[in-house]
């Protein structure tokens, strides 16, 4: 026994055996790799003053540690989140929203997106409106899906791009994916034409893009809604392309599809959600939200763009082509609900 640590022998022994009492007095410290202090070559090292660190380096000289692969790989992204100054506004239904003016900006975003909606609906704009005529079944599918993938921009022709990419799906060929995107857009340049090629195969083991997007007969909107919704997690294929190409495809009547939810994973609408609704919860961010929407008399599928565009303020939200003026009555309807 060395040092300054006391040590007696234990009680009943004959003297030759001894027990330092140092830890009996002073409790021992673990580190946050759960090991003992003294015994963890990276605590150790951290506690040990900075000149000594530098005399004595850890690594041979010499030698480089090479980082993980993972945190090589890893960028981190850091985002300016808008948000207006607490004003004293509370709203159940928006529990997480603190200000009058963040709840203005949502009634307005919530009421544009229901009007998109009605306008796919009646009176579809550029190639929303080529897909809704489009005879043949398998192109029309492939036009959509194109356009959820890329995403109309945001320029004085928002459909320009996706028009550049497009080749038939009849031809077999691969879409010109350099072209630009929109703000909505699931694509990825290192992993652009993978989607491509797993959404060709998805349809080809099906028999079809249509049998695909059938399923079973009996089926109700909803459910065939939850099922391609499951069923089209491609890789690439992130959240927001995979609602938007369901949502579009009901509106314009191509396929008999009607969303109950959200679908709530990982994206910029779920952290949209979350700061709304006050809460990470998934099941209870779907039951604020069937809320709100019931509260404000919008398709459940409105909330997906309008929580996408609030959050959006100063990195550019998405119009996706509309061009219909928003009604006054949709606006009034979300103001009340949020009681503004």
């Amino acid at each position: 026994m060395g040092g300054d640590r006391a040590a007696r022998p234990l009680e009943g022994s004959s003297g030759g055996r001894w027990v330092c009492l140092d830890w009996l007095l002073v409790p021992p410290t673990f580190c946050r790799h759960n090991r003992f202090l003294e015994n963890c070559p990276i605590c150790r090292e951290a506690e040990r003053p900075a000149s000594a660190r530098a005399s004595h380096p850890s690594t041979p000289r010499g030698r480089r540690s090479a980082p993980s692969s993972r945190a090589s790989q890893r960028a981190v992204r850091v985002r300016r989140v808008e948000q207006a100054a607490d004003d004293g506004y509370r709203s159940e239904l928006a529990p997480g929203v603190r200000a009058t003016a963040d709840a203005e900006r949502l009634a307005d975003e919530l009421a544009f997106a229901a009007a998109r909606l009605e306008e796919l609906e009646n009176d579809p704009p550029g190639v929303f409106a080529d897909i809704a005529a489009q005879p043949d079944a398998e192109e029309a599918l492939w036009l959509a899906f194109l356009t959820a993938y890329l995403s109309p921009t945001e320029g004085e022709d928002p459909f320009a791009g996706i028009r550049a990419a497009h080749v038939p799906w009849s031809s077999g060929e691969l879409p010109a994916l350099d072209v630009e995107v929109g703000p909505r857009s699931s694509f990825d340049p290192a992993a652009g034409e993978r989607t491509v090629l797993a959404y060709r195969a998805w349809a080809e083991r099906a028999g079809g893009q249509a049998t695909a997007f059938a399923g079973e007969p009996a089926w109700t909107p909803e459910r065939r809604f939850e099922r391609l919704f499951e069923r089209l997690a491609l890789p690439g294929l992130g959240r927001a392309g995979r609602y938007e190409l369901l949502v579009m495809l009901g509106c314009l009547g191509t396929v008999a599809v009607r969303p109950s939810s959200l679908q709530l994973t990982d994206d910029a609408t779920t952290v949209a959600a979350k700061r709304v609704f006050g809460i990470g919860d998934k099941m209870l961010l779907e039951r604020r939200a069937r809320d709100l929407a019931q509260a404000a008399d919008l398709p459940i599928e409105a909330l997906d763009l309008g929580l996408f565009n609030w959050a959006a303020t100063g990195t550019g939200s998405a119009r996706l082509g509309a061009r219909a003026a928003v009604p006054e009555a949709l606006r009034e309807t979300a103001a009340a609900a949020l009681g503004i």
